[in-house]
């Protein structure tokens, strides 16, 4: 059994996705990170930067209970416990490598600096703006001129590169892009959005998502809390 701490966000929901395609069991616990969970000492052992999602796998290595934080690492790990959506020929499977790597440090870090400047900042700050509104598009570009030569973005078959990058392009118009720009980029992320499991996937927690935030869930998402020795 899977025991995952998360949310629905992006990077909760790349795990959900490979939950849900590979049909391993699972338990949610969710980590309520408006309301300060993810700074609790119990999620802190098993997510010491205070992040999710995080699991612990009851099965783990050698049958022990094994905790992993991190969702790319997550993704890596339960691909290669169940054999799949990793490819075994090595020219494929470090291609995945290369998309992966490439969602979490480009496509999640600077896509959510646009989240925030655009929608979430309390001050409007123009250079921030346009700044991250740029760098989202020279993103998107990046993936159109991929996805125009390729079915699956990392190789010849649907992969954890294609789980890890498409729940940050749900809403492009948060990241002030326009998904019309980016056919390619449009057809790849509505095809993989149509697959069952992912449809399954972007309902977990789902109801649990707030059209406004309060002061202090703000600031535990954004404020000093943050920066606090725990």
């Amino acid at each position: 059994m899977i025991e995952l701490y998360t949310w629905p966000t992006p990077n909760g929901h790349k795990v959900h996705i490979l939950l849900e395609e590979t049909a391993l069991p699972y338990r949610v616990h969710p980590v309520d990170i408006g309301a300060g969970d993810q700074f609790k000492p119990e999620f802190l052992r098993i997510s010491p930067n205070n992040k999710m999602p995080a699991m612990i796998d009851s099965d783990g290595p050698g049958g022990k209970p094994f905790a992993l934080a991190e969702s790319g690492a997550m993704l890596f790990y339960l691909a290669s416990k169940t054999g799949r959506f990793l490819p075994a020929d090595l020219r494929e499977r470090w291609q995945v490598m290369q998309w992966v790597m490439f969602q979490m440090g480009h496509i999640g870090p600077m896509l959510g600096q646009a989240h925030h400047f655009l929608g979430y900042a309390p001050e409007k700050i123009p250079y921030a703006m346009n700044r991250y509104g740029n760098e989202a598009n020279r993103l998107y570009g990046v993936l159109e001129r991929r996805l125009k030569e390729s079915t699956f973005l990392a190789c010849g078959e649907y992969s954890i590169a294609d789980m890890a990058v498409m729940p940050w392009l749900r809403f492009p118009e948060r990241q002030s892009v326009d998904i019309d720009d980016y056919p390619a980029v449009k057809r790849w992320r509505d095809g993989i959005a149509a697959r069952p499991a992912v449809q399954r996937a972007l309902q977990v927690l789902a109801d649990r998502r707030r059209a406004q935030m309060t002061p202090e869930q703000r600031e535990n998402l954004f404020g000093s809390k943050q920066y606090a020795r725990h």
